[in-house]
């Protein structure tokens, strides 16, 4: 059931001891929000598995208390924050849950007690929006921790609305922090080599193709996908596709659009989620960046995703075919 941003609180205070569930691999946006709650009206912050390097920092910064791997049976409710499917949560099983999230699809909405949902740019907005209902004060930890992950999932204000900047500026306002603390916060994030290597394989690997005045590049890595699909755009591409193999021999495709694509008709998230319906997958996200992770082969999925995007700029370039 979707509630409001009051009704989502006056539920949680009915629960004593609330587990605040992060997916794999947590980034800010995930990490600050579930602490921001945990703030607000009690609880943990929990880590299904792990987290990127940014939110290390932030982690350790802030001195947020984490648990890793946590068990929901240990708790009286689960909150999943910032997650949209099962497999982001490593299909963990859970039975009485919520879920507040900002992306465009969540499956996980479907069995939730209830769920807090909007189109944002970051959770962190949506949760903030919370917090100001309760007229809970934003303590400079919690202020931080919400403008980092606001900045990191806008990528650095390149998807940002103006909902985005209103909310920043009242962060800032109400709290009186600096948004100086928060970019050298992010400053100090280590660049590991294995890092730097992934990303100079990648650029090595990638095939790009035209269609018009557009560039679609294609590569892979065995880690940082994510990173690298952002790197081939900075680099030139209006639009990439990244696939990492697992362990388990899933793939893992991440996507990355630039603004001009996506206001030409690209949406990243509906691409993904409809290529994971072919293969039994999940996939789905932001019409700017987006993941999907399917039990099949990896240049089948990067080359079905690209031709996705081809058949939609080639519908752009000539309005007959709409």
């Amino acid at each position: 059931m979707q509630v409001d941003e009051i009704d989502f609180y006056n539920r949680l205070l009915n629960y004593r001891h609330i587990l605040y569930l992060c997916h794999r691999n947590a980034d800010p946006d995930a990490v600050s929000s579930a602490f921001a709650l945990s703030e607000a009206i009690g609880g943990t912050v929990g880590l299904v598995d792990g987290y990127n390097r940014v939110a290390s920092i932030l982690i350790d910064r802030l001195n947020i208390d984490v648990v890793e791997s946590p068990n929901p049976d240990d708790y009286e409710f689960t909150l999943i924050v910032d997650t949209s499917t099962s497999a982001q949560l490593n299909d963990i099983q859970l039975s009485r849950y919520g879920v507040i999230d900002h992306h465009a699809t969540t499956a996980l909405t479907e069995k939730a007690d209830f769920y807090l949902h909007r189109q944002a740019t970051s959770t962190a907005e949506i949760v903030f929006s919370v917090l100001k209902c309760m007229e809970a004060p934003v303590m400079s930890r919690v202020a931080i921790g919400l403008l980092t992950g606001i900045v990191t999932d806008t990528g650095h204000f390149k998807h940002a609305t103006s909902e985005t900047f209103k909310a920043v500026g009242e962060i800032v306002e109400t709290s009186g922090v600096e948004y100086a603390e928060v970019l050298d916060l992010m400053a100090s994030t280590p660049q590991d080599i294995s890092m730097r290597i992934a990303m100079l394989k990648a650029a090595s690997r990638a095939e790009t193709q035209r269609t018009g005045d557009w560039l679609i590049s294609t590569s892979h890595v065995s880690s940082f996908g994510g990173s690298a699909a952002s790197m081939l755009i900075n680099i030139g591409a209006d639009v990439s596709f990244v696939g990492t193999s697992r362990e388990d021999s899933t793939a893992r495709i991440s996507g990355r659009a630039k603004r001009e694509a996506v206001n030409a008709g690209v949406n990243l998230g509906k691409i993904m989620e409809e290529v994971s319906e072919h293969y039994d997958g999940t996939g789905g996200g932001h019409a700017g960046a987006a993941g999907i992770d399917v039990n099949s082969d990896l240049d089948e999925i990067l080359n079905e995703c690209k031709m996705h995007v081809i058949d939609i700029l080639k519908d752009q370039e000539n309005p007959s075919n709409l």
